[in-house]
């Protein structure tokens, strides 16, 4: 089927510009169209769009802005809230070419990178020089800077580290009439003017499209430690954290698996859960020589709980000790379609929090995982479930509901780094109120007054 009018116009003149620019073969279209979360729907695009340089998305989004033809940003589609789904008739702009790291410097620590650089890749280059760029979604390995300041990804290492956020000191962004501007600084310090910077990071690409990241970096951490602890139930698992953290703790990772999370890693590979145990909890440090002595530290708390505590004596054991961790995504794909959730409530809910999706998931006979980042109260309950089964549809579906007003009541929040995209859109109004999801949208008709950039997502409209 021919793209409609508008966007038909729009091709031919992005056509003329470059040739690979777009591509419009409807294999390659479709294999683009959606993210990593199966429960999103998604449209059909009229192209695909693949520019090299900032002044190559500049005249993508000038065209899209004369034409009215709607713009779905994307970078390695490892999002898991439909974020960069496509919408029928739209231009998907894939920033993965843009792949250069332009510049580590290691006298400033700062690192100037493109959007499409791979999380994983600016890591290792950076710490050559003795430098660590912190956040580490769990999809590092292929997951780019651009996606993950596009939903202020965090990851396991925020306990201690925070999130992308703190990271970014400025960006280029393209706006939606083509505008290409600069926020923020290089500089460890800056406070002129708004805060443009904090405004973009997070925004799924609703305001503008990323092409350039100037990101802070960290002196090279010290050697780590890990250890794990088995709880006979997840409220142990839970106490053992809040008291840890409140003793002085400072771990690098805080990682909680409950039962069921353990049960579906266990169908996928034995890596020697004992019997029994009803959570997990993976802790490291890597403060160095101090390392040992956090890990005594943890295993008296574990132990005060009732945990079974194991120690890792070298990196090659910590290593292995977090395949268990690293492994529940996988595994949990292998089972079917999945709604994963990303609810971050005050450490001291977490208990709440956990024993609670344990309760949705037996009132709702459905199968809910939750794994996640407990020192800071960021946990994924996952919800499983049969596509072609319209009864176990609709029960994760209420499932999913009941999990997001859960957090809310506990005082948390419906996202704590997957982003609202499609999924969590109707309930942003629940957690802003309607003055505040207002207020956003002002901010929205402003940067993006004709409505084509990630039109439906976050903001719904």
């Amino acid at each position: 089927m021919p793209p409609p009018g508008n966007a038909a116009t729009a091709l031919a003149e992005l056509t003329a510009l470059r040739n690979g620019l777009v591509v419009t073969d409807p294999d390659v279209v479709a294999s683009h169209e959606r993210d990593s979360a199966p429960f999103c729907p998604n449209g059909s695009a009229a192209a695909l769009v693949r520019p090299s340089t900032v002044e190559e998305v500049s005249a993508v989004l000038r065209a899209a802005h004369r034409h009215g033809v709607p713009v779905v940003p994307q970078g390695a589609r490892t999002g898991l809230a439909g974020g960069a789904n496509a919408i029928d008739g739209c231009l998907l702009l894939s920033l993965e070419r843009m792949n250069r790291i332009r510049s580590i410097d290691t006298t400033n620590a700062v690192a100037v990178v493109e959007p499409g650089v791979v999380n994983a890749v600016l890591s290792r280059a950076v710490a050559e020089k003795g430098l660590f760029y912190p956040p580490d979604p769990s999809s590092w390995e292929s997951s780019t800077i651009g996606g993950n300041v596009a939903t202020n990804a965090g990851g396991l290492c925020c306990v201690k580290y925070g999130v992308t956020a703190e990271y970014v000191r400025g960006l280029q962004i393209v706006l939606a009439d083509g505008r290409v501007v600069r926020t923020g600084r290089s500089t460890a310090k800056g406070v002129a003017g708004y805060d443009l910077t904090r405004l973009f990071v997070g925004s799924e690409g609703t305001l503008g499209v990323v092409t350039e990241v100037t990101l802070a970096l960290r002196p090279a951490a010290g050697g780590a430690l890990t250890a794990v602890s088995f709880f006979p139930d997840a409220a142990s698992a839970c106490a053992t954290v809040c008291d840890y953290m409140a003793g002085g703790g400072q771990p690098s990772l805080l990682e909680l698996m409950d039962r069921l999370s353990m049960d579906v890693v266990r169908r996928y590979k034995d890596l020697g859960f004992p019997d029994g145990a009803g959570a997990m909890v993976l802790m490291q440090s890597d403060r160095g020589a101090l390392a040992a002595q956090d890990l005594a530290e943890f295993e008296k708390v574990a132990t005060g709980h009732g945990g079974d505590v194991v120690l890792a004596e070298n990196a090659a054991e910590s290593a292995m000790l977090l395949e268990a961790r690293r492994s529940v995504g996988v595994a949990t794909e292998l089972l079917g379609s999945f709604i994963s959730e990303d609810a971050c409530v005050p450490r001291s809910a977490l208990v709440d929090l956990v024993v609670g999706v344990e309760r949705i998931s037996r009132d709702n006979d459905v199968l809910i995982t939750c794994t996640g980042h407990a020192g800071d109260g960021n946990m994924h309950p996952t919800v499983v479930f049969d596509p072609a089964d319209p009864e176990q549809v609709r029960r994760a579906g209420v499932a999913f509901d009941q999990v997001m007003k859960l957090a809310l009541d506990l005082g948390g929040t419906i996202t704590g780094e997957h982003g609202v995209g499609l999924l969590k859109a109707e309930w942003l109004e629940t957690e802003l109120g309607a003055d505040g999801l207002e207020l956003q949208r002002d901010i929205k008709r402003t940067l993006d007054p004709t409505g084509i950039l990630n039109p439906g997502k976050v903001l719904r409209s």
